[in-house]
């Protein structure tokens, strides 16, 4: 094989593996999610401490500001898993509590958001 060769494969290899960033599709999905939270009357638990919907909108939109810095958040999943679901530092999973619901995991709700808009195509609250 030739050096000329070994640079191309290499070079196409390299442009296969390359992070991609958000769809615009992604992009308002992952914005659906932020609002579905603000709209909410739910509260946010991180580190066993509660937090109101608009400091929890906060603290995710952060750790989806880092992920996207870094090419991590390309679909709403991998913002769920990657940004809304647990600590980065303590690794303990997020809650969410909505009046008159027991507290259930924050992936758990992001996930059945996520799903009510894809399937209607309307905001989500």
């Amino acid at each position: 094989m030739t050096l000329r060769m070994l640079t191309i494969l290499c070079l196409l290899a390299f442009a296969g593996s390359a992070p991609a960033a958000p769809s615009p599709t992604a992009k308002r999905e992952i914005q659906g999610l932020m609002d579905a939270l603000s709209a909410s009357s739910c509260e946010f638990q991180r580190n066993g401490t509660w937090h109101g919907r608009e400091e929890a909108r906060k603290h995710l939109q952060r750790k989806y500001d880092y992920l996207l810095k870094r090419d991590l958040a390309d679909t709403a999943e991998l913002f769920i898993e990657r940004a809304a679901s647990k600590s980065s530092i303590s690794g303990r999973a997020y809650q969410v509590r909505c009046s008159g619901q027991p507290a259930q995991p924050a992936a758990t709700w992001f996930r059945e958001k996520l799903a009510a808009l894809r399937g209607s195509g309307a905001p989500v609250r």
